[in-house]
């Protein structure tokens, strides 16, 4: 019994290694593909600026008419990023008006899928006379 209990042991202490090994080959090799080639930078400046990936984040708070671009989110900004407050269950009619987890947005107001008559299942999905949304699906009573 002790014998299996030191096998079980030892294969589990070397299973540890090796992926604590593999790991740490991945962060060495992500660290080499951010590096920047040393003739962008003059020796002044010195090594550390070399190693260092120099990204600059472009928000809407400071330029509100990225908002307004092809392919952004919404026309909105809300803590530094573009939302459709239509649509957006963390910024629903406002900017920081946050939906219930059974909740989604639409139009601006938090609604109820399963149970909402207006939009059963979705947005803009209406029940026809005299059905019931019933969890999500139109059903007659």
């Amino acid at each position: 019994m002790k014998f299996r209990k030191l096998v079980f042991v030892s294969v589990l202490a070397i299973v540890l290694a090796l992926s604590i090994s593999a790991a740490s080959d991945e962060r060495k090799d992500d660290v080499n593909d951010a590096t920047i080639e040393s003739s962008d930078y003059s020796s002044a400046q010195g090594r550390w600026l070399l190693q260092t990936k120099r990204t600059r984040r472009v928000t809407c708070k400071k330029f509100p008419g990225i908002c307004d671009a092809k392919g952004s989110p919404g026309p909105q900004c809300c803590k530094k990023k573009c939302v459709n407050i239509l649509t957006d269950r963390q910024n629903c009619g406002k900017c920081g008006k946050k939906c219930k987890y059974n909740e989604i947005c639409c139009k601006g107001k938090c609604v109820d899928p399963s149970f909402n008559r207006k939009h059963c299942g979705g947005c803009n999905n209406r029940c026809g006379n005299g059905e019931y949304c019933v969890f999500g699906l139109c059903n007659y009573a």
